[in-house]
């Protein structure tokens, strides 16, 4: 096992538009299963965990089930990272579903600029699951926005309280609330931007060591965070992995990186990856 995680993009398509997250100018399009099915195999040498997420909502995708049926049958624990609108709607599937491990709750997805329900009914729907969820799966609700729009976390932070009473653990991964049910926060980065004032080259970044990313076309990419496929590594409809991440281009990521260079001009563009300087 080569990677930590690999992240599957099922769909570019998202039903919010939400400040933090800078979506993506490609086709819209959605992955079918028989190109999962595809994919499966040829990723399942190199990760045990998928995560179902690069842009878009994959709870969007009609055919979730699909995914999550063939994913388990090739052994993969899947993760998938959601704004937690549609979390009612998909609950029976997700808390029945074998093959998935863990659901990250972007909270702070109430940025959202077309968020249809009312604030406090989104909470109440987004805590359900971790309640329904009852330790059978790991749930972890997120506050990625410190340093950002935090003026809502503390009525989000009391109505956590209300649906998982105190007392709350700290723990290594983030604050227990309930069993196998966690708070975590992060902080608010900029998104790789080739738009972006170019920082310093002294870049060090996990793409191509603990993870890669499968865009919903199958172009394969060095990590979750670039949204528009700026980094085109091959694509693994058409080229076997191991092809891939031997090609030049990735290889001269990967060394620049060991040397803490940024060997791509994206990369130096990243707010994320100056937290490992």
């Amino acid at each position: 096992m080569r990677f930590r995680k690999i992240y599957v993009e099922i769909s570019n398509l998202c039903n919010l538009s939400c400040a933090f997250c800078p979506g993506t100018k490609r086709p819209p399009r959605r992955m079918t299963p028989e190109e999962f099915v595809t994919l499966a195999p040829k990723l399942r040498p190199y990760t045990e965990y998928l995560y179902f997420h690069l842009m878009g909502e994959p709870l969007c995708h009609p055919q979730l089930d699909a995914f999550l049926e063939i994913a388990h049958s090739h052994g993969f624990r899947v993760i998938l990272t959601t704004n937690g609108t549609l979390l009612a709607r998909q609950q029976e599937l997700l808390l029945s579903s074998p093959g998935l491990h863990k659901v990250n709750i972007s909270l702070h997805a109430f940025e959202a600029n077309d968020l249809t329900v009312p604030f406090e009914s989104y909470l109440q729907e987004c805590f359900a699951f971790g309640q329904a969820a009852k330790g059978k799966k790991l749930v972890v609700y997120r506050l990625w926005n410190q340093g950002g729009a935090e003026e809502r976390n503390q009525q989000i932070l009391e109505a956590m309280g209300v649906a998982f009473p105190e007392p709350w653990v700290q723990e290594r991964q983030g604050i227990r609330v309930a069993s196998r049910t966690y708070l975590e926060y992060g902080d608010k980065f900029d998104w790789p931007d080739l738009q972006a004032q170019e920082g310093s080259s002294r870049v060090f970044c996990y793409g191509l060591r603990d993870q890669l990313g499968i865009l919903c076309d199958g172009t394969v990419v060095p990590c979750c965070l670039d949204h528009e496929g700026d980094l085109v590594l091959g694509n693994l409809y058409e080229q076997p992995l191991e092809q891939i991440l031997e090609s030049p281009r990735a290889r001269a990521i990967y060394e620049g990186f060991s040397r803490k260079e940024a060997a791509e001009e994206l990369c130096r563009k990243c707010g994320y990856a100056r937290r490992f300087q």
